[in-house]
């Protein structure tokens, strides 16, 4: 074992999160860039500003309905997989972060198939950092999965 490295790993409740570290400047999102909590809090926030925008017609509400849980949730799931009991659990409540973007990738597509092009860019932007939050929650399960195996 090397020198500096303790043998008792430390479990994810005793693990500070970004959150916990407080910035200088905490108003200063480019200091938070990784800051995942924030990210999702962000990317939550764009998806209900763009749900209020879409028509108050039975298919307008039925996306927005469907894009507001899947696109919110993200977000609470990732509070509780900093809360995870077990590291099974925590790999289990990444994969519901996954899942969830994955669903919100689908509608945000299917969004901008029949939306005005005046909100095609919101659209984008939003389809784009779904793609990358997913791509961020991928990585992790994998570290997770590896961590889970090592022991």
């Amino acid at each position: 074992m090397k020198e500096g490295i303790s043998k008792h790993r430390t479990s994810n409740i005793e693990r500070p999160t970004t959150n916990e570290i407080k910035h200088m400047n905490p108003d200063k999102h480019s200091n938070n860039r990784y800051n995942l909590e924030d990210r999702l809090l962000d990317y939550a926030t764009m998806i209900v500003k763009l749900t209020e925008h879409l028509p108050t017609t039975r298919a307008g509400n039925h996306i927005a309905n469907q894009l507001l849980r899947s696109g919110t949730s993200p977000l609470s799931n990732h509070g509780e997989a900093e809360s995870a009991e077990s590291m099974p659990d925590f790999c289990h409540k990444l994969r519901i972060c996954l899942k969830e973007l994955r669903e919100s990738k689908r509608w945000l597509r299917l969004t901008h198939k029949v939306m005005a092009p005046q909100n095609v860019s919101e659209i984008t932007a939003a389809i784009n950092e779904t793609d990358e939050l997913i791509r961020i929650f991928v990585a992790s399960i994998k570290t997770a999965e590896k961590r889970k195996s090592d022991k």
